[in-house]
């Protein structure tokens, strides 16, 4: 799977490939029932994976043909080269889809991208059920709210809505990726107490996240009590789990264990070296081109 990951990375990568699993499911009975003139969902109401009219999106059926293509071909032992040459495909698309586990996790970043006017998106679609349809009035109330983009997207989003008096409400947002891996990451007496609830939530929803986010506590307990002794034990399970992020970053540990063992179990760090090397290529980007050694080196001697 290439270089491994650091653990951020690492976790990163899986919150975005369970992407599906940080929508909250809705409420029994908030889904509008039909008008009798026909309906409209928002954008972001309809399925993933299909289009306004209901039909699976190209880009979709494509991606699955294609990866199942892929699949056939590596297992049997082709080359990416080959593969490439095979299917018409750049070596890095070749690599991407041979290396992938699933087709949702080539699918996640192209049907999951977010919006700038996704926090904003329940209230628009609550107002317009209530009667308000026009954009200028709706943009001007979430202006107040906060929104900072303009007009036009604004009418953007509500052009699919017209001739409708009726629409599904958008839900809201589920938080971004980035987001859930700071959580996962902090200790949790640290923790807001909506951002804990948020947190649990999602875990109770996707299993896998919530070994995942075991597999973190359990590393920041070796590394707060220097548990070295445990790393093996650790890398056994991590690697023996569903994520293949994760068990790319206990690969890499494995191929490092003395030193990451050490890490784990000594009292001794790098990281004030680490800190005056990184101060002192700091010092010399600053300087470059501007001055000569001499008085490169008084500003190191003196710095800070």
């Amino acid at each position: 799977m290439g270089r491994p990951y650091n653990l951020a990375e690492a976790l990163d990568k899986m919150v975005r490939s369970h992407r599906a699993c940080l929508q909250e499911d809705p409420e029994p009975g908030t889904t509008a029932e039909p008008a009798p003139e026909a309906e409209a969902a928002p954008p972001v109401q309809r399925s993933a994976v299909l289009d306004t009219r209901g039909e699976q999106r190209p880009l979709v059926t494509r991606t699955q043909e294609r990866y199942a293509q892929v699949q056939a071909l590596r297992n049997s032992g082709a080359s990416l080269n080959a593969i490439g040459r095979e299917l018409g495909l750049a070596f890095r698309t070749a690599r991407k889809f041979a290396g992938a586990t699933s087709v949702d996790e080539l699918l996640a970043g192209a049907l999951n991208r977010s919006s700038v006017l996704d926090e904003f998106k329940p209230y628009l679609t609550h107002r317009w059920n209530e009667g308000c349809t026009d954009g200028a009035q709706l943009h001007a109330e979430i202006k107040a709210q906060g929104w900072t983009g303009s007009l036009r997207t604004v009418q953007g989003y509500l052009r699919p809505l017209r001739g409708h008096h009726r629409v599904q409400e958008a839900p809201a947002p589920p938080p971004k990726p980035r987001r859930i891996v700071s959580w996962i990451m902090s200790h949790p007496d640290r923790l807001d107490p909506d951002d804990k609830t948020r947190l649990k939530e999602i875990l109770a929803r996707c299993p896998e996240l919530d070994t995942a986010a075991g597999h973190v506590r359990g590393f920041a307990e070796m590394m707060t009590n220097r548990d070295g002794h445990l790393l093996d034990e650790w890398i056994a399970a991590t690697t023996a789990g569903d994520s293949p992020h994760l068990a790319s970053f206990a690969n890499g540990l494995r191929r490092d264990h003395a030193a990451v063992t050490a890490g784990l179990t000594l009292p001794y760090s790098s990281g004030a070296v680490e800190g005056t090397v990184n101060k002192i290529k700091f010092l010399k980007r600053q300087m470059f081109g501007r001055a000569n050694l001499d008085l490169l080196r008084i500003r190191v001697l003196h710095y800070g």
